[in-house]
């Protein structure tokens, strides 16, 4: 898309895209395979995320809650009769959505919190059918202090067979996040394994794994996760007193640019994604700093892997 039509066509968003998207995307500058996750932006409307990831050159959003509504079905932009114009919007800038993040815990034990976990994973299921989109996120979560892991592991991977059963017709594959109580390779490979079915795969979260999991080696983490992994969380944090923070790409102690070089030297194809935790840390830099810093410090990382923008 040109840069007057890339104009024209936001213009047209002014009215919180209640108006057709007349334009199609004809030309656009090559983009690297980039994304970043609406967690890091709550407080922006779906036209700013739409404005900001075109011009800052993101070739995907990971949609995480826009403009503070968590539960992305009950979005006005992803429901009813402005799906369509939101899928046409999309379209015309040549973004993708990558995938959706349920919130959906598979953990639960209480048979009520458990069906509410399911009925959230099913609509966004039903969502990401709807909109065309490949992935969506859900976690194992946590280990219950007290319980015995066998039995929390008997009850997650039960329920995401369960939700990968769901996810068969609609054409859609379920992910697991390394996150929370979940990051060590050793118990997301036993989980991958005993779920065993195409339409449940990996999300992984290199920093979690790194920090939280403590595996030190990207090479060697990936090197046990690969055949399962279709999408990336990345960001960099430090140490900060007895807890850490999030930093901007390249200055803390994650060794971003070396989990990149890793996945691109083993052919991954998925999306290379900024999960800036906004939402959860509000005192880390604004999106408005860190969405384009991580732009340019990713394509940097990225041209020096070899991946080229297209």
């Amino acid at each position: 898309m040109t840069t007057f039509a890339r104009r024209s066509f936001l213009a047209t968003l002014g009215a919180g895209l209640a108006a057709p998207a007349l334009l199609r995307a004809q030309s656009r500058s090559k983009r690297y395979p980039i994304a970043f996750s609406t967690l890091g932006c709550p407080a922006w409307s779906w036209k700013t995320i739409l404005e900001n990831a075109d011009r800052m050159g993101y070739a995907a959003l990971e949609l995480r809650g826009i403009a503070g509504e968590m539960d992305l079905p009950k979005v006005p932009e992803l429901s009813g009769t402005r799906l369509a114009e939101t899928k046409k919007d999309l379209a015309a800038l040549g973004i993708v959505v990558s995938d959706l993040g349920a919130s959906s815990r598979m953990h639960e034990k209480d048979p009520a919190t458990r069906e509410k976990q399911f009925d959230e994973g099913r609509r966004f299921i039903d969502l990401a059918q709807a909109m065309g989109v490949k992935y969506v996120r859900m976690f194992g979560d946590k280990i219950p202090e007290g319980e015995a892991k066998e039995e929390v592991m008997k009850r997650v991977v039960e329920g995401f067979r369960k939700m990968a059963a769901y996810a068969k017709p609609a054409g859609v594959t379920v992910l697991i996040e390394s996150h929370g109580d979940f990051t060590k390779s050793p118990d997301l490979v036993e989980i991958l394994t005993r779920v065993d079915t195409p339409e449940f795969q990996l999300l992984w979260d290199a920093h979690h794994s790194y920090v939280a999991g403590q595996e030190k080696a990207p090479a060697d983490t990936y090197a046990k996760l690969a055949k399962w992994v279709r999408h990336t969380h990345l960001k960099d944090s430090k140490p900060e007193g007895a807890d850490r923070r999030y930093v901007l790409l390249g200055t803390g102690e994650v060794p971003v640019k070396e989990q990149v070089a890793v996945l691109a030297k083993n052919g991954y194809q998925g999306f290379y994604c900024f999960e800036w935790e906004k939402k959860w840390h509000p005192e880390i830099e604004e999106p408005e700093v860190a969405f384009p810093h991580y732009a340019k410090t990713m394509a940097e990382y990225l041209s020096a892997a070899g991946v080229k923008a297209s």
